[in-house]
């Protein structure tokens, strides 16, 4: 069935009205009729059952025929810390790390971010990758849509870490052998809320490395091939939830 996130002021025990681009989507392009269920979600977790009852141009009414919290929430909750990529590699990666199971995305101008200012980022911008994320969370049945902060520099990131159970770095240093799963395995309780930072093209700097060592944050390899900095974000939020979740 179809998945929707919709307004909960616009969700009742009994009923459920679509007034947004939704009902284009409903009517228009899946052409949906009278008595065909969709699965409308509340953003707090919980999804519906709804059978729809009357469509027209430009509202959606369904009758609510079952409630029930969402199952593919993950309890592990990822917050990646992603250097500002051009906007196709960007946009990627918060589709498929959405589809994955990440809370939270944080996107962060680094030294050799191909972006160098946040401002660049405009109000436009944010309101296109918010709706990739959604549509990303509707399509892999998330029960809420991960949240999408405001682009901030570097040593900003860095100086709001201590609410975070771990902190984490994708490393490009041939040096670094440490895996994710052996750093996830020897903490001594399983993290809950863990910052994940992965870099740009170039990966991060000497200095910027500096820094994450002098604030604890445990850097990790990927393996002995060197992957596109998309890929790293993916895989690496990927393992997390594997080796947390199994």
């Amino acid at each position: 069935m179809h998945r929707f996130f919709v307004d909960k002021k616009n969700i009742s025990d009994k009923q459920v009205i679509i007034t947004d681009s939704r009902v284009h989507q409903i009517r228009d392009v899946l052409r949906m009729k009278i008595g065909d269920d969709i699965i409308v979600l509340d953003n707090s977790g919980f999804e519906y059952k709804v059978n729809l009852t009357e469509i027209s141009s430009n509202e959606a009414i369904g009758e609510v025929m079952q409630k029930k919290l969402s199952e593919a929430e993950p309890k592990t909750q990822i917050t990646l810390f992603q250097s500002l990529l051009a906007r196709e590699k960007f946009e990627l990666v918060l589709q498929k790390c959405t589809e994955v199971g990440v809370k939270n995305f944080v996107p962060i101008v680094t030294e050799r971010s191909i972006i160098r200012s946040p401002e660049k980022i405009t109000d436009k911008k944010l309101a296109r990758f918010e709706s990739i994320i959604t549509e990303a969370a509707e399509q892999s049945a998330r029960g809420k849509i991960p949240t999408l902060a405001s682009p901030i520099k570097f040593s900003q990131a860095v100086s709001g870490l201590n609410d975070f159970d771990i902190c984490l770095v994708g490393s490009t240093e041939k040096e670094c052998s440490a895996t994710l799963k052996h750093i996830l395995q020897t903490v001594e309780a399983a993290p809950v809320n863990i910052a994940l930072f992965i870099g740009p093209e170039g990966g991060f700097s000497e200095k910027e490395y500096e820094i994450f060592n002098s604030r604890a944050v445990s850097a990790f390899s990927l393996g002995k091939r060197i992957l596109r900095t998309e890929t790293a974000a993916i895989i690496a939020s990927a393992v997390i939830l594997n080796e947390l979740e199994q």
